[in-house]
C-alpha cells in the first residue's frame, strides 16, 4: 500500500480525502440545520448562498484550526475572523470553540469572545453577545449548553454556565447561570419558566414569544 494511504470499505483513500469528506457533510449538516430553522429560505442553495450567518461559521472553522496551530498561526487567525466580520457582521474570535450544526438567524451584531463555549444545536438571533466581565486572561466568556436558543440583543456577560435546551429572551442580560429546560428574560435576567422544549410552541422561536 502507498505511503499514508488509508483503507475505506476495501477501497484506498488518499490522504486528505477523509478531511474533504467530513468537510462536506459538516456543510450539509449546516445547511440542513439553517433550513429547518429558517422558513424564509427553502434550497440547500439559497441558504448558502445568502446566509451571512452561515458564511461567519464556516470562515470561524478555518479560523480556529489556524488559531488552534499556536505561534504563527495566531495573527493569519485573527485577520481571517475579521475579514469575516467585514463580510457578515459577525465577530466570533478565533479561539471560541462552536459546535456542530450551529446557526446565526440574520447575523448582524453578533459578537463571540474568546473563551466562549457554545454545544451542539445552537441558535442564536441578531445582535448576540457571548461576552466577558474581566480583562485577566482566565476562562471570561459564556459556556452555552446543546440545543439552547438565544433572543436578539441579549447579552451573555462572564464565565457563566447556559444549560442545555435553555432559551434566552431577547435583550435579556444574564449574569449568572441559567438551567437547563428554563427560559430566562429580563434585565438582569430572571428564571420565569421551567417546562421542557417540547412542551413550548417552537424551540427555535425567538424567546421573546414566551415572555
Amino acid at each position: 500500500m502507498a505511503h499514508g494511504a488509508l483503507l475505506t470499505n476495501g477501497h484506498r483513500v488518499k490522504p486528505g480525502t477523509q478531511t474533504v469528506r467530513a468537510a462536506v457533510n459538516s456543510i450539509r449538516e449546516d445547511l440542513d440545520a439553517a433550513l429547518q430553522r429558517d422558513p424564509a429560505t427553502t434550497s440547500r442553495l439559497e441558504m448558502a448562498l445568502a446566509s451571512p450567518g452561515l458564511h461567519a461559521i464556516w470562515v470561524h472553522r478555518v479560523a480556529h484550526v489556524m488559531w488552534r496551530r499556536g505561534g504563527r498561526w495566531r495573527l493569519p487567525a485573527r485577520l481571517v475572523s475579521q475579514a469575516a466580520r467585514t463580510a457578515t457582521g459577525v465577530e466570533i474570535h478565533p479561539g471560541a470553540r462552536i459546535g456542530r450544526r450551529f446557526f446565526i438567524d440574520h447575523g448582524m451584531g453578533v459578537v463571540i469572545g474568546e473563551t466562549a463555549e457554545v454545544g451542539d444545536d445552537v441558535m442564536l438571533y441578531h445582535d448576540v453577545t457571548l461576552g466577558g466581565r474581566s480583562l485577566d486572561r482566565v476562562k471570561r466568556h459564556p459556556t452555552v449548553g446543546n440545543k439552547v436558543t438565544i433572543g436578539a440583543g441579549a447579552r451573555l456577560l462572564g464565565p457563566i454556565v447556559i444549560g442545555e435546551e435553555a432559551q434566552i429572551g431577547a435583550n435579556a442580560v444574564v449574569v449568572s447561570d441559567v438551567p437547563s429546560y428554563s427560559v430566562a428574560v429580563g434585565v438582569p435576567a430572571k428564571v420565569r419558566s421551567s417546562k421542557p422544549v417540547a412542551a413550548q410552541p417552537d424551540p427555535y422561536a425567538d424567546p421573546a414569544l414566551f415572555i
